[in-house]
Formats: structure tokens, C-alpha cells, sequence
């Protein structure tokens, strides 16, 4: 067990918006074990000497998908690659995401489940997962990437790519989705991901259509409870995320389309939303039906922030970054996006402690149960950020974590340290 004690730190516990000056903190292997000023390092502790800078809590990224992130859309739309080029392609992009600073990700669809586990054993540097497994529409929905039944007949013995991959799957009527949802859940989920609602990405299903009947939602859900977990939702429109809401759905991905009157009502449920503030530009389609979709898509997203917030509904961040490894550092810049609509302090409350509190509704199913995510406290986890500057004044600074970030620490590991000499963590050696 290592001992680490970082001393002269600003702290922000991702809680509180007041800054914990010139504070000691003592890491005793993978968690902070004590908060406090002029502590005594133990013998043989490494000492790290924050020197004022602001340490925050690791960032949580609640709308992650390990997998697709940086697979190129020729490999995975196209169905030309195996499992064994796309998890190459994700265990690289994990290191480069931990360099950003988001220590967890909750992965909202995909096949992450091997990754998560070299990376949770040590021998590959990365963030921690909180995985959904394969995410499951109707067919004709979201997750449908059989085409059309007079190019591919639709026969239930064969699985296409994603489904015999783990991808996604299609599942229909009330028998189907509980099979698949245990199948899902028996593979090591951590909650269950399907769609309510239309998506850009996919072509025979416009934004506007409705995705599973509501018995079978329930089907879902009641399985998801049996479980101890529970069920996000990807839907668009309001009458979508009404239906998955008022089935038992407590997370709605999107959610673009939300009235007013809907957002009361996932309050009163202490649902959660969990919005990307995407804009046009932020991704090139070929195909001019997503290409459409994604414009009206990216056009509501300013008007829903600040009426999520003036409802108060539980608020997640998720930045969503598919297909093209080029564009996957915007999930900093997303972050930055919300200054629009939120102070630096609520920005950062969101992506740290708040973003922990919706992965608590994993339960026991949750994976990481030695403390708490998101926050910096005695008994919390050891995932920590020193920023060079104070982001709770100046949001900009984790727009850049290249630049800003000047230590890295996930688990009571250092994966990157400005302050001495930046370690490779190509290498099998990471620092135990």
C-alpha cells in the first residue's frame, strides 16, 4: 500500500463552493484517509507540494461510450472491424480520456465490459466504467442495424455485428426484452440502457416516433429493479420521455425535447436528465437523414439547459463523443459549454458529485464500493485533479487539461505528474 500526502492545496470538494485553503491531504493506498492542515507525513510518504494550486475531485462523465468513442463510423455503421480492432482502439482512448481528467465514465452502450476489467486489475491505465452493456431498442429503433427486411430478412437465429459483438441488440414484446435484459445484466451491467425514442444515428427511426410499448418498458424496469439497478432511456421528444418517466425509467439520455411540465414531473420522481450541449458543428454526417436529425437536435439544446435548471430536475453531464477519435477531447470542451448556463462552481458540482450521486442509483450493482466518487473527503476514493489555476473562477482552465492539469491521480495511483516528471504510463509499470 502506497502513502502519498499532497500538501498546500486549495481544495474543492465538489460539494461545498467555498475553496478549503492551504490543505494536507493524506492518500493511504486508493483513499483519502484524512483532511487537514500541517499533517505529519508517515514514513517513507511520497510528498507532493501543491504550492496554492486548486485540487479538485476527479471529473465524471455520465454519457461515455467506451467503445465507440474513437472507432471510426466506416468501422463499426459499416460493420467492418472485430471486437479485437475495436478494444485496441478503446484501451487507448481510456488512457487518453484518464489524461483528461475523467476518472469514471458510466459507458450508456457498447461492449466495454473486458477493458473495464485489465483496467479495474491495474495492467492498463484508464478510467473507472460503469457499464450498460449492449443498449437495447425495438426493431426499426435506435439499436436496429439489420437494414431493411427486403435487403436482409430478419431471422431471429442469426445476430448481426452488433448484436453478436455485444454492441447493441433488438429485442420485441414483453418475453424478449426480459431475456435480453437479464442476458445484459448477467454479462455485468451496471444499469440497462435502451431507447424510448428515435436518434440521429440511426436510419429508420426519426426523431419523432415512440420506441417500445409501455408494457414492455415495465418489463424492463421491473427487471432492472429485481436486480437492484435500474434504467436509463435515450428519447428525444416529451412524449417519449413522459412514457419512459411514468414506466419507472429514472434517466433520460437527451432529453432535447423536454417541456416544462415534464421536467416537474422527473423531479417529482427524482429522475435524472442527462443532456449533451452538442452544437451543429461538432460532428460531420454523411448520411443526410442524420445529418438533418442532428441539426434539429443540436437547435433545442439551448433552450433546455435553462429550463432544467429553473425546474431543478437532477441535472447529469454527458458528452456522448461517437465515431471519430479526433473529436473525443470536445468531452472537455462540453464541460466548459454548460459556463453558458451555469456558474463554474455548479458546473464542476455537476461533473463531479453530482454526476457520482446518479451512479449511486446503481446500488449494489455499482461497481466501485470502497467509498465515494466524486467528492474529496476522509473515506472517498482517491481520484483527484491539480489544477494550475482556481476553475472555480476561471471554468476555462479545464477546457485545456493538457495544459492546466498538472497532476492526475485515479485510484491512489499517479498516472500524471507536472510538478516532477511526467510518467509513462505506456509502460506495464504503472506506479503501484
Amino acid at each position: 500500500m502506497t502513502t502519498t500526502l499532497i500538501i498546500n492545496a486549495n481544495v474543492f470538494d465538489g460539494v461545498n463552493q467555498k475553496l478549503m485553503p492551504n490543505t494536507d491531504i493524506l492518500i493511504e493506498g486508493n483513499l483519502i484517509s484524512r483532511l487537514g492542515t500541517n499533517i505529519e507525513a508517515p514514513s517513507g510518504a511520497n510528498v507532493i507540494d501543491a504550492a496554492g494550486k486548486t485540487l479538485i475531485p476527479g471529473l465524471i462523465d455520465a454519457h461515455w461510450h467506451v467503445t465507440y468513442a474513437y472507432t471510426p463510423a466506416s468501422i463499426l455503421l459499416l460493420n467492418r472491424g472485430d471486437m479485437a480492432e475495436v478494444a485496441i482502439r478503446s484501451m487507448t482512448g481510456a488512457k487518453e480520456t484518464l489524461l483528461r481528467g475523467f476518472t469514471t465514465v458510466r459507458d450508456t452502450g457498447g461492449n466495454p465490459f473486458a477493458i473495464k476489467k485489465l483496467i479495474d486489475a491495474g495492467e492498463y491505465p484508464g478510467h473507472r466504467i460503469l457499464p450498460s452493456g449492449p443498449f437495447m431498442s425495438p426493431t426499426a429503433g435506435h439499436a436496429d442495424h439489420y437494414g431493411v427486411p427486403s435487403d436482409t430478412p430478419r431471422d431471429k437465429s442469426y445476430l448481426n455485428y452488433w448484436e453478436r459483438n455485444m454492441m447493441a441488440m433488438t429485442s420485441d414484446g414483453v418475453p424478449e426484452v426480459r431475456l435480453r435484459t437479464r442476458d445484459i445484466l448477467k454479462s455485468g451491467a451496471s444499469q440497462i440502457k435502451i431507447t424510448t425514442g428515435g436518434g440521429v444515428s440511426s436510419l429508420f427511426d426519426p426523431l419523432d416516433v415512440s420506441e417500445y410499448s409501455v408494457d414492455e418498458i415495465k418489463a424492463v424496469v421491473e427487471e432492472a429493479t429485481n436486480y437492484n439497478t435500474y434504467v436509463a432511456s435515450h428519447v428525444m421528444t416529451d412524449v417519449g420521455i413522459r412514457t419512459a418517466i411514468e414506466a419507472g425509467v429514472m434517466c433520460i439520455e437527451h432529453g432535447f425535447f423536454a417541456s416544462e411540465d415534464t421536467l416537474k414531473l422527473m423531479k417529482s420522481k427524482g429522475a435524472w436528465l442527462s443532456p449533451q450541449p452538442m452544437l451543429e458543428a461538432d460532428m460531420n454526417w454523411d448520411d443526410p437523414i442524420s445529418a438533418e436529425k442532428f441539426k434539429q437536435v443540436t437547435a433545442a439544446v439551448a433552450d433546455l439547459y435553462p429550463l432544467a435548471k429553473k425546474v431543478g430536475v437532477n441535472l447529469a453531464f454527458g458528452s456522448d463523443q461517437l465515431l471519430d477519435a479526433s473529436k473525443a477531447h470536445q468531452q472537455s470542451e462540453y464541460l466548459v459549454r454548460l459556463g453558458k448556463w451555469f456558474s463554474p462552481y455548479e458546473v464542476l458540482k455537476i461533473a463531479t458529485s453530482e454526476n457520482a450521486r446518479l451512479l449511486e442509483l446503481s446500488g449494489p450493482r455499482h461497481p466501485y464500493q470502497e467509498g465515494p466518487l466524486g467528492v474529496i473527503k476522509e473515506g472517498a476514493y482517491a481520484d483527484l485533479i491539480l489544477v494550475n489555476g482556481n476553475p472555480l473562477e476561471n471554468l476555462e482552465l479545464v477546457g485545456n487539461p493538457e495544459k492546466n492539469f498538472v497532476l492526475i491521480m485515479k485510484d491512489g495511483r499517479i498516472y500524471k505528474d507536472n510538478l516532477k516528471n511526467s510518467i509513462d504510463i505506456n509502460q506495464s509499470n504503472i506506479e503501484q
